[in-house]
């Protein structure tokens, strides 16, 4: 594991409304190393658990929960860190999933919107309610993408087409925001070592270590990657 030193630093990861999860993991990996949080998730209930055991543990985080897909609700989790914290230093887009697999003909209209709109439209509208602090302290987002991006596989088109979509838009803001001195990267993860991954794909899978995620995420979002922006990084041991 990696050392980071995010002291006197504002970051907002979302999607940390699940306990053993990429954005709990990466929450509390920021958290321990010294920065203010703000926790994000539809899942009030699993946001505020978040921000107590954070709390519990000595560590500084504040809860902002709603539908991450609506302005009004990203616009709430900057105004919390601007409002706690005086500043934001980071954006940290984990929120998302694979919710549809299957062939492309079993997949609704309903399905399609839902999985654009997770993985997408939440990266989306973090980043655009965020862009105007972050370029005050010459901050960062780093969004989370897939390997499903560099390898494609049967039954999970919409999921790939939505991470893709997450890492054009990455590569695309980079440019766009550069002038504003704001970096914009992702992470592309493999199959990731979870109690819900190891239940679904039994113990014997490969998977990529949850270290390797957040040390990803907190070198992406650092000073130590100042010249680094519109990288989509993969972490799969090498499979592309």
């Amino acid at each position: 594991m990696l050392t980071f030193d995010y002291r006197g630093k504002a970051v907002i990861v979302t999607g940390v409304g699940r306990p053993g999860q990429i954005g709990h993991a990466t929450a509390l990996a920021f958290a321990r190393a010294g920065a203010q949080l703000v926790l994000c998730d539809v899942n009030a209930t699993g946001v505020a658990e978040r921000a107590k055991e954070f709390q519990a543990l000595g560590l500084d985080a504040r809860p902002a929960a709603g539908d991450l897909t609506e302005p009004d609700i990203a616009r709430l989790a900057v105004e919390t860190a601007v409002k706690n914290y005086g500043r934001l230093d980071a954006l940290i887009n984990i929120a998302g999933g694979l919710t549809t697999y299957g062939p492309i003909d079993s997949v609704t209209v309903r399905a399609f919107d839902r999985e654009v709109g997770i993985n997408l439209k939440t990266a989306f509208m973090m980043s655009q309610a965020a862009i105007d602090e972050l370029a005050k302290t010459h901050g960062s987002i780093v969004n989370v993408a897939s390997i499903a991006y560099f390898q494609p596989q049967a039954s999970m088109a919409i999921y790939a087409a939505a991470k893709a979509g997450v890492a054009a838009f990455t590569r695309s803001l980079a440019v766009e925001l550069l002038p504003r001195f704001v970096r914009v990267n992702a992470i592309a993860p493999a199959m990731v070592r979870t109690p819900q991954n190891v239940g679904a794909a039994g113990a014997d899978a490969t998977y990529v270590e949850m270290t390797h995620i957040t040390d990803g995420v907190l070198f992406l979002a650092s000073a130590a990657a100042e010249a680094i922006n519109g990288l989509v990084l993969p972490i799969s041991r090498g499979v592309v």
